[in-house]
């Protein structure tokens, strides 16, 4: 049986309604640009605490201990996985499922259960309507290697986004559901908005990062959730 001590309650009142609008995306490894149109979607306020991630998994991963700093010290997969039993004890359809075949996870973009976000739906909720690199000053908006005391810190504390929305910069990096470049990284997938022990030129709205989905997990580096809007 799954554990039962989730307040579902009080995790629907920390999603944030996030309105439809665009984002232009960029890699600087490549120097592309390209336009991605998003539509309005749910995202959780704060990373996913230790608190939460234990609640729904029994399993406590983190290197920096702390009920109510983020998550870290796990991968993509670990990050869906949670994502597909919190939706299960929220009476939702989960968005991951694996193929027996292939072995790979694939995701159900209709479904109405948790979800990473997209890189894209990512970006856009980030900036929250600003044009630059960061929604605010850097000290007051994010936890870095200037001020993390070389350590995770509890979600929330910093200056919120346009938005609503804690600690989308620094603290910890926070993993999207997309492939980075499958030609030449194969199932790589992305993580965004740097982490406590990074400098200041890395903690950036628009800065990408890449590594494997089943086997990379650093102690900067956690995630989000998100849930489509339905009707």
């Amino acid at each position: 049986m799954p554990p039962t001590n989730v307040n579902v309650s009080s995790i629907l009142e920390q999603l944030v309604e996030i309105p439809a609008g665009q984002v232009e995306l960029r890699d600087d490894r490549t120097k592309q640009k390209w336009t991605a149109v998003v539509k309005p979607f749910w995202l959780g306020k704060y990373p996913v605490t230790q608190e939460l991630y234990f609640d729904v998994t029994q399993e406590a991963p983190s290197l920096f201990k702390g009920r109510n700093h983020p998550v870290e010290n796990v991968t993509w997969e670990d990050a869906v996985l949670f994502c597909n039993a919190l939706s299960q004890m929220a009476g939702l359809q989960p968005c991951y499922a694996l193929n027996a075949t292939t072995e790979e996870i694939q995701v159900n973009v209709t479904a109405n259960g948790y979800r990473l976000p997209t890189e894209a739906e990512w970006e856009y909720a980030c900036k929250a309507g600003t044009a630059g690199a960061r929604y605010g000053l850097l000290e007051d908006v994010a936890w870095f290697k200037g001020n993390s005391g070389r350590s995770t810190q509890p979600v929330g504390q910093k200056s919120p986004n346009a938005w609503g929305l804690y600690d989308m910069l620094g603290n910890v990096w926070e993993w999207c559901s997309d492939i980075y470049d499958q030609t030449t990284y194969g199932s790589y997938r992305i993580f965004r908005g740097g982490g406590w022990c990074d400098e200041e030129r890395s903690v950036m709205a628009t800065t990408r990062r890449r590594s494997h989905p089943s086997k990379f997990k650093i102690d900067d580096l956690g995630f989000r959730i998100a849930r489509n809007q339905i009707n």
